[in-house]
């Protein structure tokens, strides 16, 4: 099978690319949660092992495969040994399965983003269970949203790995750490905070 080479990361473009991956919804939105309903410190302490321990390694072994064989996913590890077809299969199967619920909380969090911008927030927050429910009730609004949202990732893979999930990673990748500090220096300021600290 011939190698559709579409470009190669810079150093720092894979990098953010990988961050960017492993930075998934549960991290964000969960995390915090498991973390102070099983022990806090010790709990992330633990994470960090697992990370490392089978994380690190589990991402090194694809990158290893992928660099030596140059081929897809399923004949790559077919290559490696013809048993292990399905391990490629996998991997090909689980982004597929993850961008299925992905790509919908991210045309909500697009039609959000949108309606803040535009001067909605104050709507949004008088009672945000309401505003929700209405929303994802609509038969149409959601697969609007859900639709521009697969638009701009199939627009922006489109473009390749140097002119567009690099350049991409490039930008949405500092802009997620700028939020984030933005969000823990708020809630640190917040009532109560020294407790929960």
């Amino acid at each position: 099978m011939e190698n559709n080479n579409r470009g190669t990361f810079s150093r720092l473009g894979f990098i953010l690319a990988a961050a960017g991956s492993a930075i998934g919804l549960g991290n964000l939105w969960k995390f915090p949660y498991l973390a102070g309903k099983n022990g806090g410190g010790a709990f992330v302490l633990i994470y960090l092992i697992l990370v490392v321990l089978v994380g690190f390694v589990v991402m090194l072994g694809e990158m290893a495969i992928g660099r030596n064989t140059k081929l897809n996913p399923i004949n790559a590890y077919k290559k490696l040994n013809k048993k292990w077809e399905i391990l490629g299969a996998v991997g090909i199967i689980v982004p597929f399965t993850i961008v299925t619920y992905y790509s919908v909380i991210g045309g909500w969090i697009l039609k959000y983003l949108v309606n803040y911008l535009t001067g909605q927030g104050s709507v949004m927050a008088a009672d945000s269970s309401a505003y929700f429910s209405n929303f994802i009730s609509s038969p149409v609004q959601p697969l609007v949203w859900h639709g521009l949202f697969m638009l701009m990732n199939i627009l922006i893979v489109a473009k390749g790995i140097e002119g567009g999930v690099e350049k991409t990673s490039k930008v949405m990748m500092p802009g997620l750490f700028i939020i984030l500090l933005v969000l823990v220096l708020r809630s640190v300021t917040l009532p109560g905070a020294s407790e929960g600290l």
